[in-house]
Protein backbone atom coordinates (compact mmCIF):
# COMPACT_ATOMS: atom_id res chain seq x y z
CA UNK A 1 0.00 0.00 0.00
CA UNK A 2 2.92 2.68 0.58
CA UNK A 3 3.98 1.86 -2.26
CA UNK A 4 1.03 2.63 -4.43
CA UNK A 5 1.03 5.64 -2.28
CA UNK A 6 4.40 6.42 -3.63
CA UNK A 7 3.56 6.20 -7.08
CA UNK A 8 0.33 8.27 -7.23
CA UNK A 9 2.11 10.84 -5.26
CA UNK A 10 4.82 11.26 -7.52
CA UNK A 11 2.20 10.55 -10.73
CA UNK A 12 0.65 14.01 -8.76
CA UNK A 13 3.89 15.83 -8.52
CA UNK A 14 4.79 15.29 -12.18
CA UNK A 15 1.13 16.20 -13.29
CA UNK A 16 1.13 19.37 -11.32
CA UNK A 17 4.83 20.44 -12.59
CA UNK A 18 3.74 19.89 -15.71
CA UNK A 19 0.37 21.63 -15.41
CA UNK A 20 2.55 24.93 -14.15
CA UNK A 21 4.66 24.76 -17.12
CA UNK A 22 1.99 24.03 -20.17
CA UNK A 23 -0.26 26.94 -18.05
CA UNK A 24 2.95 29.06 -18.83
CA UNK A 25 2.99 28.22 -22.71
CA UNK A 26 -1.40 29.30 -22.62
CA UNK A 27 -0.71 32.13 -20.92
CA UNK A 28 2.21 32.98 -23.98
CA UNK A 29 -0.03 32.34 -26.70
CA UNK A 30 -3.00 34.00 -24.80
CA UNK A 31 -0.71 37.07 -25.30
CA UNK A 32 0.17 36.30 -28.99
CA UNK A 33 -3.37 35.29 -30.42
CA UNK A 34 -5.70 37.49 -27.42
CA UNK A 35 -7.68 36.62 -24.92
CA UNK A 36 -11.28 35.97 -26.94
CA UNK A 37 -10.30 32.53 -28.43
CA UNK A 38 -12.38 29.88 -26.75
CA UNK A 39 -14.71 29.53 -23.94
CA UNK A 40 -12.70 28.32 -21.83
CA UNK A 41 -9.06 30.70 -21.45
CA UNK A 42 -5.66 28.82 -22.87
CA UNK A 43 -3.60 28.94 -20.11
CA UNK A 44 -6.29 27.13 -18.19
CA UNK A 45 -6.88 24.30 -20.85
CA UNK A 46 -2.93 24.09 -21.43
CA UNK A 47 -2.85 23.77 -17.17
CA UNK A 48 -5.30 20.51 -17.34
CA UNK A 49 -3.40 19.17 -20.34
CA UNK A 50 0.08 19.42 -19.17
CA UNK A 51 -1.41 17.48 -15.63
CA UNK A 52 -2.95 14.65 -17.28
CA UNK A 53 0.38 14.50 -19.84
CA UNK A 54 2.12 14.82 -16.83
CA UNK A 55 0.54 12.01 -14.62
CA UNK A 56 0.62 9.82 -18.18
CA UNK A 57 4.21 10.23 -18.48
CA UNK A 58 4.53 9.36 -14.87
CA UNK A 59 2.59 5.94 -15.70
CA UNK A 60 4.96 5.22 -18.51
CA UNK A 61 8.12 6.37 -16.67
CA UNK A 62 7.48 3.84 -13.97
CA UNK A 63 6.85 1.12 -16.61
CA UNK A 64 9.49 1.34 -19.27
CA UNK A 65 11.98 2.85 -16.25
CA UNK A 66 10.97 0.86 -13.26
CA UNK A 67 13.32 1.76 -10.34
CA UNK A 68 16.19 3.65 -12.05
CA UNK A 69 17.40 6.92 -10.84
CA UNK A 70 16.97 10.03 -13.22
CA UNK A 71 20.91 9.98 -12.88
CA UNK A 72 20.49 6.79 -14.70
CA UNK A 73 18.28 7.46 -17.68
CA UNK A 74 19.31 9.15 -21.10
CA UNK A 75 18.17 11.93 -22.49
CA UNK A 76 16.85 10.48 -25.84
CA UNK A 77 14.83 7.84 -24.37
CA UNK A 78 13.41 9.68 -21.86
CA UNK A 79 12.28 12.15 -24.21
CA UNK A 80 10.89 9.39 -26.10
CA UNK A 81 9.00 7.92 -23.23
CA UNK A 82 7.68 11.44 -23.06
CA UNK A 83 6.27 11.46 -26.53
CA UNK A 84 4.72 8.37 -26.03
CA UNK A 85 2.79 10.03 -23.22
CA UNK A 86 1.45 12.42 -25.37
CA UNK A 87 0.79 9.98 -27.63
CA UNK A 88 -1.59 8.11 -24.74
CA UNK A 89 -3.53 10.95 -23.68
CA UNK A 90 -4.14 11.96 -27.29
CA UNK A 91 -5.55 8.70 -27.76
CA UNK A 92 -7.60 9.22 -24.67
CA UNK A 93 -8.78 12.02 -25.88
CA UNK A 94 -9.64 10.73 -29.40
CA UNK A 95 -11.37 7.99 -28.05
CA UNK A 96 -13.50 9.87 -25.40
CA UNK A 97 -14.21 12.92 -27.44
CA UNK A 98 -17.06 11.66 -29.76
CA UNK A 99 -18.20 11.01 -32.68
CA UNK A 100 -15.99 13.92 -34.07
CA UNK A 101 -13.09 12.80 -31.88
CA UNK A 102 -9.75 14.72 -31.08
CA UNK A 103 -8.37 16.68 -34.78
CA UNK A 104 -5.42 14.65 -36.10
CA UNK A 105 -3.63 17.69 -36.18
CA UNK A 106 -3.11 17.97 -32.39
CA UNK A 107 -1.28 14.58 -32.11
CA UNK A 108 1.84 15.75 -33.15
CA UNK A 109 1.54 18.75 -30.59
CA UNK A 110 1.05 16.15 -28.05
CA UNK A 111 3.68 13.98 -28.94
CA UNK A 112 6.37 17.34 -29.07
CA UNK A 113 4.84 18.99 -25.76
CA UNK A 114 5.19 15.40 -23.58
CA UNK A 115 8.54 14.81 -25.02
CA UNK A 116 9.66 18.34 -24.11
CA UNK A 117 8.63 18.38 -20.92
CA UNK A 118 9.94 14.86 -20.27
CA UNK A 119 13.77 16.36 -21.46
CA UNK A 120 13.43 19.38 -19.04
CA UNK A 121 11.93 17.51 -16.45
CA UNK A 122 15.13 15.31 -16.92
CA UNK A 123 17.14 17.78 -17.30
CA UNK A 124 15.67 19.70 -13.86
CA UNK A 125 15.93 16.93 -11.96
CA UNK A 126 20.00 15.99 -13.06
CA UNK A 127 20.40 19.90 -12.31
CA UNK A 128 18.68 19.48 -8.85
CA UNK A 129 21.12 16.14 -7.52
CA UNK A 130 24.17 18.07 -8.74
CA UNK A 131 24.57 19.38 -5.43
CA UNK A 132 23.50 16.52 -3.36
CA UNK A 133 26.12 14.10 -5.91
CA UNK A 134 28.76 16.67 -5.00
CA UNK A 135 28.16 16.96 -1.12
CA UNK A 136 28.49 13.37 -0.99
CA UNK A 137 31.98 13.16 -2.72
CA UNK A 138 30.16 11.60 -6.06
CA UNK A 139 31.75 12.26 -9.34
CA UNK A 140 29.39 14.07 -12.15
CA UNK A 141 31.60 12.20 -15.27
CA UNK A 142 30.07 9.32 -16.90
CA UNK A 143 32.72 6.94 -15.61
CA UNK A 144 31.88 5.89 -12.67
CA UNK A 145 34.50 7.18 -10.55
CA UNK A 146 37.44 6.18 -12.18
CA UNK A 147 40.26 8.35 -11.99
CA UNK A 148 41.08 10.43 -15.28
CA UNK A 149 44.83 11.55 -16.59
Amino acid sequence: MANFLRLVRGAIGMGLSWALAWFGAGMILRLIVGSGTGDVPLPIVFGMFGFMSGVTFSGVLKLVAGRRRFDELSLGPFAGWGAVGGLLLWGVLAATAGPGGEPLILLPVFAAAGAGSAAGTLALARKGEAPRLLDHGASLDSTDGAIGP
